[in-house]
């Protein structure tokens, strides 16, 4: 690219960039006037008295500092325009902030994601297309950390300037909703607008993904990956080919043996012997399905072997060898003549699913037509098909999509869909030798995630919702990048789990139980890592019994509960954090009468402080007097005691370490008993719990590691059958929390089940949740298949 192509090229996309900031800029001002709406719209309900009254002076603060909001983020945003794009040194700065301002980045970060999130979620395509035209103008591989273009900027900006404004995080948490709504249809025009000006310049007018697929290794024909980096998990524990391009005008000889999975390895044969899956082993009926899934794939392997000859470990077409590196054949090419057979039966297949849908009639005669159409296609193809191997993968991977349509569970206007993967499966098959071989192939995958959670659905549910478009845009997709290989395929079903994540939460119950079960799950960690450090604090003081209960039960729960709702450094969890420490030094020995008189003097205001932190903890009424009086009675014996007092220096340290208890707590997600219960969930966060049915952990009941470990490969998406009191209900797991502590089924009727981590460790071992589906349906499909094979062997070739 010559200078001036170059210059040329950097002013489009800085042109580009001005006129999105332009475009969202104008945003901020209504977005201001739908908070003020909301929040006076808010104001007015009518709820508990504390409600009302954080309400109106979220009004109250809004209207006095909207103004000031709005001219920081107007100003903030056009000046991100300067931090130019991609390779902008800023990671020093980044740094600085963090040192400084620590837990409050943290703070930010999490409550702007949620709004960069949802303008993800809504300009996803338009994004990705903006980017691409970006990248080719200034010739990176990706946008700078802070480019105006990232909804991360945008969102990060609002947030901080809604801080610097004077407004609170609470607040803005109570506005989020608002600010989603008013921004994301905004931005995503934006977007629009972006990538049309970029068009009318003549900038990637179509856009082809193709040219973005970056070919490695030594052949032409090698790995290929979507200008993403090859996962390093690959199955089996080792780099597993990525992809075969069609190779134009290689034919593999006629006397090489089948180059797909059934003559790999027998290592390629058996379960994955990952950390979770052989600790596992023999325990858990997961464990049983996937023996005899593999069990099955073995069969079909040695079935094949026996009639189109060749041993294990013989020699591939195009030159790949299995058993190396753990025993995953290399990719090989095929002809380019079949490729394109393969190419022009999915085009035909595809016009006539189409016709089967728009013509209407009986859906049993319009799967007929379907399962007749394939199967027609096959034999031509098998016709077609250059070498054994190929025709025996055209049969088999025909009998297990004739398995995937017969299966009548798959709603109707979803099994039409999954039948338009034959083709695209089947061209991955050919190339890839591993399909045969392992569970974990990505296309495998795809089909079973997306047909485990449509055969909970009935056909009402399904037919129009999100959950059918995302299937149709994924085989789309899929279609539309035939030379990617698997890496398609793992792009499609990372993004359908993604996709999954927000369908099956996304009812406003849902979102509800959601927030409510990991704010507990949030504040009883905290609790007990707060425990832990008072603990520490406490160790070498002489402090009484008394006092160390109270602050170990109630305290460090009161701890937790203000920096859920305030902030971890916000001025109520600040001034909650020092009543700690000045109840140690007031409950110790008090031989000085000037430290007498200043215990007096400041008593009052210490006993209305915990009184207000017992309040926030729902602990009222004689509960708290009990206390109260506990601590007056200590407080009354401190002044009589003739004991060494705690020197100030100590008291100082312990104040010192609690204003930043954050800094010591790690979270590693290992509290294993979180008091869970409606009511306590009512009690800490205000909540109506009655919808959600809450299946706590047993008390003293120690569940096995293994177990422990099983609930961790629970899918969401899946469908189970829960007998909890005698009764049986259907629901499907939506939702796991961040420490993998909690867990949502939600059942079609609108209830929800909050399980803990232990307790559903209990219901699955004793067989009270229980897969809906004993089998993948790539799994089924391929026994069905070895069935049918067994039964007329004649048909694999003929």
């Amino acid at each position: 690219m010559s200078t001036a192509r170059s210059a040329s090229s950097l002013q489009l996309a800085r042109e580009a960039r001005e006129r999105f900031v332009a475009a969202t800029e104008g945003a901020i001002a209504p977005l201001a006037q739908a908070i003020r709406d909301r929040l006076t719209a808010v104001a007015s309900d009518v709820g508990s008295a504390r409600t009302m009254q954080e309400s109106r002076d979220d009004l109250v603060a809004f209207q006095g500092h909207a103004s000031q909001w709005v001219s920081l983020a107007q100003t903030g945003w056009r000046k991100a325009l300067g931090t130019g794009p991609a390779g902008a040194t800023s990671s020093a700065p980044a740094a600085l902030r963090l040192e400084l301002i620590g837990d409050e980045v943290v703070e930010s970060n999490i409550l702007a994601s949620r709004l960069a999130q949802t303008i993800h979620d809504k300009a996803s395509f338009e994004l990705s297309d903006l980017r691409l035209r970006i990248q080719h103008l200034e010739g990176t591989h990706e946008l700078d950390a802070r480019d105006v273009l990232k909804p991360e900027t945008l969102a990060k900006l609002l947030v901080e300037q809604w801080l610097a404004a004077g407004l609170s995080r609470e607040a803005w948490g109570r506005v989020q909703g608002t600010a989603q709504q008013a921004l994301a249809d905004v931005v995503v025009k934006a977007y629009e607008s972006a990538n049309a000006f970029l068009i009318a310049q003549g900038v990637m007018p179509e856009i082809d993904l193709k040219s973005f697929v970056r070919r490695t290794g030594d052949s032409g024909g090698g790995p290929s990956s979507m200008g993403m980096p090859v996962s390093s998990s690959m199955p089996m524990g080792q780099g597993a080919p990525t992809g075969a391009a069609v190779s134009h005008g290689q034919q593999p000889s006629q006397q090489q043996h089948p180059g797909f999975a059934f003559q790999a390895s027998h290592a390629a044969s058996v379960p994955s012997s990952g950390p979770a899956s052989s600790s596992m082993m023999g325990s858990s009926p997961l464990a049983f399905a996937r023996q005899r899934a593999q069990t099955a794939l073995l069969s079909l392997k040695r079935f094949v072997a026996a009639r189109i000859g060749g041993e294990a470990g013989a020699s591939q077409p195009g030159g790949g060898t299995t058993g190396t590196g753990g025993g995953v054949a290399a990719p090989r090419v095929f002809s380019r003549t079949f490729a394109g057979a393969i190419a022009d039966a999915e085009v035909a297949y595809r016009m006539a699913a189409t016709q089967y849908i728009d013509g209407g009639g009986e859906q049993a005669t319009l799967i007929q037509q379907t399962a007749v159409d394939l199967r027609r296609r096959t034999a031509e193809l098998k016709k077609r098909a250059p070498t054994t191997a190929d025709k025996a993968t055209v049969e088999i991977v025909a009998l297990m999509f004739q398995a995937i349509l017969a299966e009548e569970r798959i709603p109707f206007s979803a099994r039409v869909w999954f039948a338009r993967l034959q083709m695209p499966v089947l061209r991955v098959a050919i190339a890839e030798p591993e399909f045969f071989g392992t569970l974990q192939h990505p296309a495998r995958m795809l089909i079973d995630r997306m047909g485990s959670c449509v055969m909970g659905f009935d056909a009402a549910a399904i037919t129009g919702s999100a959950l059918e478009n995302e299937i149709k845009r994924v085989v789309q997709v899929i279609e539309q990048y035939p030379e990617t290989g698997q890496r398609v395929f793992k792009l499609v079903f990372d993004e359908f789990v993604a996709f999954l994540s927000r369908y099956l939460t996304q009812s406003d119950a849902t979102q509800r139980v959601m927030s409510v079960a990991q704010q507990v799950e949030q504040k009883e960690t905290m609790a007990i890592q707060y425990t832990i450090e008072l603990r520490k604090m406490l160790n070498d003081m002489p402090v009484r019994d008394e006092i160390r209960e109270f602050l170990f039960k109630v305290w460090a729960e009161v701890l937790a509960i203000a920096a859920l709702r305030y902030g971890a450094q916000g001025e109520h969890t600040v001034m909650l954090k020092r009543v700690a420490s000045e109840l140690v030094w007031a409950a110790s020995a008090k031989p000085n009468r000037a430290d007498r008189a200043r215990v007096i003097q400041d008593l009052p205001q210490l006993l209305q402080r915990l009184r207000q932190g017992m309040d926030l903890l729902g602990i009222v009424g004689e509960p708290q007097e009990g206390h109260i009086k506990t601590i007056g009675a200590t407080l009354t014996d401190a002044f009589m005691s003739k004991t060494e007092a705690i020197p100030q220096a100590k008291i100082e340290a312990m104040a010192e370490r609690l204003a930043h208890l954050e800094d010591f707590v790690t979270d590693d997600g290992s509290a294993s008993s979180l008091p869970l219960d409606a009511q306590s969930i009512e009690l800490l966060l205000g909540v109506d719990a009655t919808a959600i049915e809450v299946i706590s952990d047993t008390a003293g009941v120690k569940v096995a590691e293994d177990m422990l470990a099983w609930t961790h490969e629970l899918q969401v998406g899946n469908w189970f059958m829960l007998d909890h009191n005698d009764r049986v209900t259907q629901v499907q797991f939506v939702w796991r929390s961040d420490r993998k502590q909690l867990h949502l089924f939600a059942s079609a009727d609108g209830r929800s089940f909050l399980i803990q981590a232990g307790r559903l460790a209990m219901y699955l071992q004793a067989g009270l949740l229980v897969p809906a589906e004993e089998e993948t349906l790539t799994a089924r499909a391929t026994r069905e298949a070895l069935a049918k094979l067994d039964a007329n062997p004649e048909r694999l070739l003929n």
